[in-house]
């Protein structure tokens, strides 16, 4: 009687089995749980951060920085003193970060406002190019104002300092190739620049102060009496259109 013997087939060459593809899987899986969890708690920490800050904008805008609390903080977010102190040991550390967020931003709207098209226009329209991207920064963001402005942070204070001197500097840039204040078409001079770019930066920020604090038409309003001050006073110093 012959015999039969049971065979399996044979896998074919190279390939691996239905076993040992479930477990490389199973082991894939397992070598990346440890590198994801990480990843999912960064994420996690970063929109804690986010709320926080966020909260500290609005306690910062209602009450100033002197007057804010981290526990007001908390409560504006929604979470523990506990949970705010595993991120911020303080409120100042909480008003340095977001300063530095507002602060770059700032420069990001201060680079729209002087865009080499806009500096080429009539000064009705270069006084729009301008102050258009630095007022709606400002209202869309109140907490720079108070921040920026008599809170006394050194983290932020010397930042801000730079901010303003840049401002500064491209304020005068546009004035020194348009601008004779005599009238008798001599070009100004270094001091007499400066004196009006300080002049013109002191009329806008007193201005944002009012704007600031309006809303709807009364805020359209100061919008367009700070343009009209500044036309005014500017257009008999300026002799050249802004250059390209």
């Amino acid at each position: 009687m012959r015999e039969t013997s049971r065979t399996k087939s044979p896998d074919k060459a190279g390939e691996p089995t239905a076993e040992a593809t479930a477990a490389a899987e199973a082991t894939g899986a397992a070598k990346a749980t440890p590198e994801a969890a990480p990843r999912r708690r960064q994420a996690r920490g970063e929109r804690r951060i986010a709320q926080l800050l966020a909260a500290a904008a609005g306690v910062f805008c209602r009450t100033g920085y002197a007057a804010a609390s981290t526990n007001a903080i908390a409560r504006e977010a929604g979470v523990s003193p506990g949970t705010l102190y595993q991120f911020f040991p303080n409120k100042e550390a909480i008003a340095v970060e977001l300063g530095g967020h507002l602060l770059q931003r700032a420069h990001e709207a201060h680079g729209r406002a002087f865009l080499p098209e806009n500096l080429n226009r009539p000064l009705p329209e270069l006084l729009d190019a301008v102050l258009d991207p630095v007022i709606a920064f400002n209202c869309e963001n109140p907490a720079f104002w108070a921040l920026m402005h008599g809170a006394g942070i050194p983290g932020i204070s010397q930042e801000h300092d730079e901010l303003h001197v840049g401002m500064l500097t491209r304020v005068e840039e546009v004035l020194r190739a348009c601008v004779t204040p005599g009238g008798d078409g001599a070009p100004a001079t270094e001091a007499e620049l400066t004196h009006i770019a300080h002049m013109v930066l002191g009329i806008v920020k007193t201005a944002l102060e009012l704007i600031l604090a309006s809303e709807g038409a009364d805020r359209a309003a100061y919008v367009t009496e700070l343009k009209t001050v500044l036309f005014r006073y500017l257009d008999p110093m300026f002799t050249t259109l802004p250059p390209h």
